[in-house]
Order: C-alpha cells, then structure tokens, then sequence
C-alpha cells in the first residue's frame, strides 16, 4: 500500500504570506488581494506567518503610493512617488527587513503579493529618479532580503500561483522543506536523513537527472561529516536547488518506466502493453500524469513492494488540495 498522504510530516506547513493575500485590507488603496488558492486550498494545511511589510513600518492604510527608484550611484531606494512628501521609508524598510528575518527561519515557504515595491517578485517596477522610465523589473525591497537570507525558500508570487503547474511545483517543494524541517526540528540523525532521501529518490529524477547523480554521491558521504548540522544544511540546499528544477514529461516517463519494471514479472504481455501505452499518452500529453501513476497504484496494491509504497512520488502532497494534479499536464 502506499502511505499515508500526510506521512512523516508532523506538523503543518508553516507558510509566510503577504497579509493583503490574505484578505486583509492593508494596500495603499485600502484594498486587499485575497488568493482563494492561499484563502480556500492550502489554509487546511497551513499555518500561515502573514506580514505586510508597509504596515510593519507604520504606514497608514489607505497611504500614497511607494515606487522603486534607481538613484545616481546605480543603487535602488524605495521612497514615495509624490517627491514633496518627506520620509525615510527606505531606512525603516531596511531596518525591519533586518530584524524580521531571523524570525522566519522556519519557514517552508513564502507567497508574494506581485508588482509590490515591497514583496514583488521580480515583477516590481524601478524608475529613474524623475519618473519619467521604467529601468527594470527587480524584486521588492522584502523580497529581495527575503531571498538573500534564505536563498533555498521555496518563493511564489499570487499572479504566477494561477498557473495550475506552478502550483504543483510550489506545492511539492513546500512539502519537501516542511517535512525536512521537521526532521531537523524532531529528530535529526544520519539514519533519518538516509531515509528521508531514499523515500524522495524518485521525485528526485522526475525533477533533474543530472542534479540527482550530483546529490547521491553527496548523500554517500555522510559518514564522512562529523557535525550533522553542517551536513543538513549542505543537503537542504542541494535538495530544493534540485526540486527548484521544473519536473518534466521525459523525465517523468522514465521514472514510470522505471517503476513498471517492479512489475514486468507479475503482468502478462497484454497488461504489459498497456501500461506502456498509458505512460506514453502521458508523455504525448494525451493524458495527464494522473492516469500511468493510477494504473501503477493498482499494480503496487495488487503487487506490493516496499520500495516503492515508502517513495513521496506518490503523495508528495495531500490528495485532498483540490484542483492540483500530481504533476506536468
């Protein structure tokens, strides 16, 4: 049987979210940006750390308008766009950048609200000092800290979230973290780290192949680290650098190849043919990824192996967030 969806995660996912995605009313119009997908989807499995970052410092709710402006020395200062209103909110969004992000350590995640000077995700806009042209895209002054601190965070924004693969790919890898986290937290010993490897090996080559030879001859070495501590946070890196890798039709199908050969001795020729037929439609994309890993789970029912069952292939994420499928459409 194939384990529990919810197995070796023993707590919620402690997700970071910018509160006006939340629903609140805190943007500069006195509007919010509620996200159904945060709101309605993940919330039964989350514990949500919301921040708004211009709130934090004290502006007003409704408040003018902030922007992103390149100064002469090519570095980029946030301040108001009526040039007539005095203020110093690029030293105080400094500052609480600095003192918040010790206190986010334990995230698994973070969701963004896009084109905001303060949590945009490489969507916030950088003027000239006049105003007069756009000089680039950039993340938010939040964001940016946010990403240089913890450069593993598995980081989406609400606007990208639309897209049901990008959903899936952010899913997954907030699931890995929170279930490596709480290793950490609960538990952290080389026999655990093993096995929480082993258990994503095949997820692992759904995602990049030649990032999973690169991390098992790492993960081979751990007898070779005498602080453990050191080791996790080498391998913490690794894993979501490779999982940060969008997975793949190809990839996945050889994993499905893969994983019909458990079965290939226990199946006739005809059931043969058509799982292989299956796993091909998937990669033709003329059937979603749903249907071959359906057809795999009837044979690991009827064919049982330990291997196989014990893999976060088949329940990196909950079956019950709704409108997700299990991979690339």
């Amino acid at each position: 049987m194939v384990k529990s969806d919810l197995d070796c995660l023993q707590t919620k996912l402690q997700l970071g979210i910018s509160k006006c995605l939340l629903g609140e009313k805190v943007r500069y119009d006195g509007g919010d940006k509620r996200l159904s997908f945060a709101v309605n989807d993940l919330s039964p499995f989350a514990n949500f750390h919301s921040i708004c970052p211009e709130s934090a410092i004290g502006l007003p709710t409704p408040r003018p308008t902030i922007g992103l402006y390149q100064t002469d020395q090519q570095s980029v200062m946030m301040r108001f766009n009526d040039q007539q209103i005095e203020s110093d909110i690029d030293h105080q969004m400094t500052l609480f950048c600095q003192q918040i992000m010790s206190d986010l350590s334990n995230l698994c995640g973070y969701i963004v609200c896009a084109n905001s000077p303060s949590c945009g995700l490489d969507n916030a806009k950088v003027y000239d000092n006049e105003r007069e042209h756009l000089i680039t895209l950039a993340d938010g002054r939040f964001t940016a800290c946010l990403r240089s601190y913890y450069p593993w965070l598995p980081i989406e924004d609400n606007l990208r979230l639309a897209n049901p693969d990008i959903q899936n790919h952010f899913v997954i890898r907030l699931f890995a973290l929170q279930r490596l986290n709480d290793l950490n937290r609960h538990g952290l010993t080389r026999h655990a780290l093993l096995t929480f490897h082993s258990r994503y090996k095949l997820l692992l080559l759904a995602h990049s192949q030649p990032l999973y030879r690169q991390i098992g001859p790492f993960v081979a070495k751990l007898d070779q680290f005498d602080d453990l501590q050191a080791f996790f946070v080498q391998y913490r890196e690794r894993l979501m650098t490779l999982l940060s890798t969008p997975a793949t039709k190809e990839n996945h199908t050889n994993v499905l190849m893969h994983m019909q050969g458990y079965f290939n001795r226990y199946l006739t020729g005809q059931q043969k043919k058509s799982l292989t037929d299956t796993i091909l439609a998937y990669r033709r994309g003329e059937l979603p990824l749903s249907s071959p890993m359906s057809c795999l789970k009837t044979c690991l029912e009827q064919y049982p192996n330990s291997y196989l069952s014990d893999q976060f292939y088949f329940t990196h994420y909950p079956k019950a967030l709704p409108s997700i499928d299990n991979g690339v459409t």
